[in-house]
């Protein structure tokens, strides 16, 4: 069967799609005691290749966690590049605009995961690098129909640019995760329904240190100041603080024992989407999502840690 015809999944409402524009890596994952210091040669302890990239993993959470999804990246015609389309598709992700590139590698991030859950990631773009603003062209109409549009920056920005302009005609929300962190180009603000950025890239984006929901308010009266009309600071196991339109608030992190935190916030987004996309108020969203990224951090992985909806509904975490 064409991969690309796989059934996706219902959503509880009728309210359309979520389009992620952005990357699919394979993970070249190696497992220590702690991670290295600079200069330091450390024997791994397990290693493991596992699909990952910022925009497919927030794919495949938002799948998983209830969304109907379509992607739009670019991928090697390599081993990996074909693993990692037919991971999506699996997942009941249209992948009609998951280009396979001639004579391109995917791209891949080596990841360090210490035991106690903290990892250090390179990441190199391969065929990310070649997604285009005629790529995004080509979907034009998917992200003009759409729920909710989700970007990141591991894929050229004029095609991020691209994708958030198609977006902004149409009205289309966007949700933009901006990492790696970077200056957001004049103008991009304004388009952007949802901004989530974590303590580092808040800083960087603001030049407000983050370390505190005091901080955090501060970062992300600032970035509604620039443009964005939605702003949450995700705090790791402090929490999620956000402000918005709607007014602010603080969710404390579920309580669980953390081995892996490599794609937990990539999971708070792909859940945040999905359970806003059915209709959930913010606070619900932003719950939700929590949930999700605490199960994702209790496994090893990437995709592989990634919950779905039934699993979040029956976790009660707390």
């Amino acid at each position: 069967m064409d991969a690309s015809k796989t059934q996706r999944p219902e959503s509880d409402t009728n309210n359309g799609y979520v389009v992620v524009v952005g990357s699919a890596n394979m993970d070249l994952v190696v497992r220590v005691a702690r991670l290295p210091a600079p200069g330091e040669t450390l024997m791994g302890e397990h290693f493991e290749s596992i699909p990952g990239g910022k925009g497919a993993n927030q794919a495949i959470a938002a799948a998983r966690l209830g969304a109907r999804v379509a992607m739009v990246a670019c991928v090697g015609d390599d081993g990996f590049g074909t693993t990692l389309r037919s991971g999506l598709a699996a997942d009941g992700i249209a992948i009609d605009h998951v280009h396979q590139i001639a004579k391109r590698a995917s791209g891949i991030a080596v990841i360090t995961v210490a035991a106690d859950g903290a990892n250090s990631i390179v990441v190199t773009a391969g065929a990310n690098g070649d997604l285009q603003p005629n790529h995004i062209d080509a979907a034009s109409d998917l992200i003009a129909n759409a729920a909710m549009l989700i970007c990141q920056f591991e894929t050229p920005l004029s095609s991020v640019s691209r994708a958030i302009e198609i977006a902004v005609a149409h009205g289309t929300p966007v949700l933009l995760n901006p990492a790696p962190a970077q200056p957001l180009p004049t103008g991009m603000h304004a388009g952007v329904a949802y901004l989530i950025v974590n303590e580092t890239e808040a800083e960087l984006l603001t030049e407000i240190p983050v370390a505190d929901v005091e901080g955090a308010r501060s970062a992300a009266a600032r970035l509604r100041n620039m443009g964005s009309r939605t702003v949450l600071v995700t705090l790791g196991s402090k929490g999620v603080y956000w402000s918005g339109p709607e007014g602010e608030g603080k969710l404390a992190a579920p309580k669980v024992k953390a081995v892996d935190s490599t794609a937990a916030g990539d999971t708070f987004a792909g859940g945040f989407a999905a359970a806003l996309v059915r209709g959930a108020s913010i606070e619900d969203a932003v719950a939700f999502g929590q949930s999700a990224a605490a199960i994702s951090v209790t496994r090893h992985g990437a995709q592989s840690s990634i919950p779905t909806r039934a699993e979040v509904d029956s976790a009660r975490l707390l």
